[in-house]
């Protein structure tokens, strides 16, 4: 299986671009209960079960939303692989951190 890529949220926003770093999966759809959080953790560990240290997350969404995601990829991987939006350039930034 390829690399994938974990997005939060799935909105209007065109993520295509966001293909050339692995398969889409969107972790939700539409309209986010912003303290719902337990339903976040549910839905986002459902979500990302069969993750890879090398998969990415992509936020967007609530920011709670994309706490919760990064706070499951984290603990399951010791590393986050973010792909952030950069509207200047209409592209996507890798960053990588590592956790001990």
């Amino acid at each position: 299986m390829g690399t994938k890529v974990y997005i939060v949220n799935k909105s209007s926003h065109d993520f295509s671009k966001a293909e050339k770093f692995g398969l889409l999966i969107f972790m939700s759809e539409g309209r986010l209960n912003r303290y719902g959080t337990n339903d976040m953790c549910r839905k986002f560990e459902d979500a990302m079960r069969n993750s890879k240290e090398d998969d990415w997350i992509l936020p967007c969404s609530l920011n709670t939303a994309n706490i919760i995601a990064a706070s499951i990829f984290t603990m399951k991987h010791k590393k986050l692989n973010l792909l952030l939006y950069k509207p200047s350039t209409n592209e996507y930034v890798e960053r990588v951190h590592v956790f001990c």
